[in-house]
């Protein structure tokens, strides 16, 4: 086998580094998550029925707060490593191990005593009520309306009802 030619090892390495040059020149999304990639903020729920959350993102961190309310929505502002800091529909929070989160959508009653529709429409038939605070599971979402289901039954409410779904968000 014939020896490299001198420089070869140097325009390899050359070449390397130019082919790397586009990917670390790229600037990376600021409303993506550093470590999923996924959106920020996002809406995310408590998987158990506590999670602790901790002033830092490592379990050597203070406990400044405990979530206490399996299906708790929850929204991610930040990401590191196996931790989210998250906030709750009162501002409260802080950094949550990854584990304790689940991709489940819910959401918050914010208004009291809502309406539940058949259809999303303020004409449409109200088919039960839910009490501010509740959580309920959210389904699809669109014209400012989501579908929830919750206590044994299921209707539309208006987002403007809700915690745990952007204004204008469209869900299938």
């Amino acid at each position: 086998m014939p020896a490299p030619a001198a420089g070869d090892g140097a325009a390899t390495k050359a070449g390397e580094a130019a082919a790397a040059a586009p990917a670390t020149a790229r600037a990376r999304d600021p409303n993506r998550g550093p470590v999923t990639n996924l959106p920020l903020p996002r809406y995310v729920s408590l998987k158990g029925s506590e999670g602790n959350a901790r002033r830092g993102p490592s379990l050597s961190h203070r406990i400044d707060w405990v979530f206490r309310h399996a299906g708790m929505p929850l929204r991610v502002t930040a990401e590191y490593g196996h931790w989210r800091r998250v906030e709750d529909a009162e501002g409260a929070g802080g950094w949550v191990h990854y584990s304790l989160l689940s991709g489940v959508r819910t959401a918050i009653i914010q208004q009291d005593m809502a309406d539940l529709h058949a259809r999303a429409n303020p004409d449409a038939q109200v088919t039960a009520r839910a009490e501010s605070g509740a959580i309920v599971k959210l389904g699809a979402c669109r014209n400012d309306w989501c579908q929830i289901t919750g206590g044994g039954t299921s209707g539309w409410v208006p987002q403007s009802a809700l915690w745990g779904v952007d204004r204008g968000e469209v869900r299938d």
